[in-house]
């Protein structure tokens, strides 16, 4: 989250007037992450946050609001998108595609223990369950294609061990064949800062606008990635076992996956090195941005590559 497209208090005041919130008490930017603007948005009924899309079109934008509440219906600790006087939850603001949402309880974390990550694999089952009867078109927009032609661009910036492993990469994934793993809609960016922690309890997973259609267990190697990591790239293997066997617990791995499992967490790796590596050197101009650092996953691949059979070891038991 960042703010590229600046909204005032006034612009905001005659926005809300499409709404049954009440008045405008507070309006402040949201400077942690780097895709869309946002800001929190204090009412006299509550507080909200709003997002003005700043890549995807008004066309796109329906099913990751309509699969927001169709979880939310479901239980899953989410934002619920705001319809306004005209039952819609999109508008326009500023030019660019807006909605406003259910603000949850929490706070992102920067220190994790196992109980969180086995509270991460349990929503995160918990989120592919429920998704089984959403029912929409949505497809990986940074699937093994983008990876392809996102590494193109980004080569020429690369020393020569990162090009390397880039090209071993790629290569890797050219024979990685996915197509019989179990698919549905995941999330695709499970990161620490898009779940909102209440205590030692899931207050809220937020940010769906990655969401897809895609292999399951990509979305926990995602996750894996992120919230079982050491500061040297590599997996924090208590970590790990906590939050597949929590998700295990609800939605049973196969032995497909688990043969899967180191590959799958090269390519979560590499998708999430590549991304960063774009914003580094082909920023978007915004008011209030956070880049994140690529080197972050450069670790992160390096380690999944090196360390296939404890990869595997470190399975749910």
């Amino acid at each position: 989250m960042s703010v590229f497209t600046t909204v005032s208090f006034e612009q905001m005041q005659q926005w809300l007037k499409g709404y049954a919130l009440g008045d405008l008490l507070d309006l402040q930017g949201i400077a942690s992450g780097i895709t869309n603007t946002n800001y929190f948005v204090t009412t006299t009924s509550g507080r909200y946050v709003l997002t003005l899309f700043e890549e995807h079109s008004a066309e796109e934008l329906p099913n990751f609001l309509n699969l927001m509440t169709h979880l939310a219906e479901r239980g899953i600790p989410c934002p619920h998108p705001v319809k306004n006087n005209t039952g819609a939850a999109l508008g326009e603001l500023n030019g660019k595609p807006a909605a406003l949402v259910s603000c949850l309880a929490g706070k992102s974390l920067e220190i994790v223990t196992p109980q969180h990550c086995a509270e991460i694999g349990n929503v995160l089952a918990r989120m592919h369950v429920a998704g089984a009867s959403f029912k929409a078109d949505m497809s990986n927009l940074r699937c093994q294609r983008w990876r392809v032609a996102t590494a193109a661009k980004v080569a020429p910036f690369l020393e020569a061990e990162n090009r390397q492993m880039l090209d071993v990469q790629l290569e890797f994934e050219q024979g990685f064949d996915t197509s019989a793993l179990p698919r549905g809609v995941i999330h695709a960016d499970l990161f620490r800062d898009n779940v909102l922690m209440d205590g030692d309890k899931v207050g809220g997973v937020i940010d769906f606008y990655y969401a897809c259609q895609d292999v399951l267990l990509y979305d926990i190697a995602i996750a894996v990635n992120d919230w079982c990591v050491n500061p040297d790239g590599s997996l924090d293997a208590v970590r790990v076992q906590a939050l597949l066997n929590a998700y295990h617990a609800v939605r049973a791995l196969g032995a497909d996956e688990h043969q899967a499992w180191p590959g799958m967490l090269r390519v979560a790796a590499m998708r999430f090195w590549l991304s960063r590596l774009n914003d580094l050197h082909f920023p978007q101009a915004g008011e209030l941005t956070h880049a994140k650092d690529p080197v972050y996953f450069e670790h992160i691949l390096r380690n999944s590559i090196k360390k296939r059979e404890q990869l595997l070891e470190n399975w749910v038991n």
